[in-house]
């Protein structure tokens, strides 16, 4: 059998590596910032939902193992029914009998597709449900991350003026804003890669859409956030120009 090429799926060891490094770049710059406890409880995550997301790929054989022998038991109780039944008499009251006989039987064998239909897919539900509580878990932190951003304006750096008594505290530089920020991309970038995790081992489409959703908040959010950085290089100049143009902040 020929070997899986190593560049077709996502390792979750190599996301753990990059969310590692990143997290020894933020604490490198700003040792005091939440950003990196925030960085450090991705890294768990990240490992926590590296091993869901195998589980969640393979198959629970004690679930099959029981739901093959519920259809055993169900299907030998159908036929010791149909043993029941006379088939050779002809008298009026056992043809009767016979018609309410398979007219019930009728019903047990849809009673029966309607149950195989369940136990067959109630993996794959069990499966989704794990998997989308993991994804909203990666939804909040994603949110967290924007929180942590938020206050990073270049307005106050670029255009300047007085602070009043409830401005949060800016003390970065113009450069350490932009690595700030950038790292702030980067990491929403990382959450979309470990979600994707749920989605290469469970190829449903409701995850694959619940992971979808991620991808497209992150890149929103990292739309917003490379604005600022752009910001930040064109320096009071261009800052100036893009605030005559209405792309600026007005935050103080």
């Amino acid at each position: 059998m020929a070997q899986q090429a190593p560049y077709r799926r996502l390792d979750a060891q190599h996301l753990v590596s990059s969310l590692s490094q990143l997290d020894a770049r933020i604490r490198d710059r700003f040792p005091k910032a939440g950003l990196a406890r925030v960085c450090q409880d991705l890294i768990t995550i990240t490992q926590e939902n590296s091993s869901r997301a195998a589980a969640i790929g393979q198959r629970d054989w004690w679930l099959w193992l029981g739901i093959v022998l519920l259809l055993g038991v169900s299907a030998a109780g159908l036929t010791q029914l149909i043993r029941l039944v006379d088939f050779a008499k002809t008298t009026p009251d056992n043809v009767y009998t016979l018609v309410q006989g398979i007219d019930a039987g009728i019903h047990i064998i849809f009673v029966m597709g309607g149950l195989l239909f369940f136990l067959i897919t109630v993996e794959d539900r069990l499966k989704r449900q794990r998997a989308l509580k993991a994804i909203n878990e990666l939804r909040s932190i994603i949110h967290v991350i924007d929180m942590h951003q938020l206050t990073k304006e270049p307005a106050s750096i670029l255009a300047g003026g007085p602070s009043t008594a409830n401005s949060p505290k800016r003390t970065l530089t113009p450069f350490e804003l932009g690595r700030y920020l950038d790292y702030c991309s980067e990491m929403l970038s990382l959450v979309a890669k470990v979600a994707v995790l749920y989605a290469q081992s469970q190829p449903d489409p409701v995850i694959v859409d619940a992971v979808s959703d991620i991808e497209r908040l992150t890149t929103n959010l990292s739309q917003k956030i490379w604005q600022k950085i752009m910001l930040v290089h064109s320096g009071p100049e261009g800052f100036k120009a893009a605030e005559a143009s209405g792309a600026g902040s007005d935050e103080t």
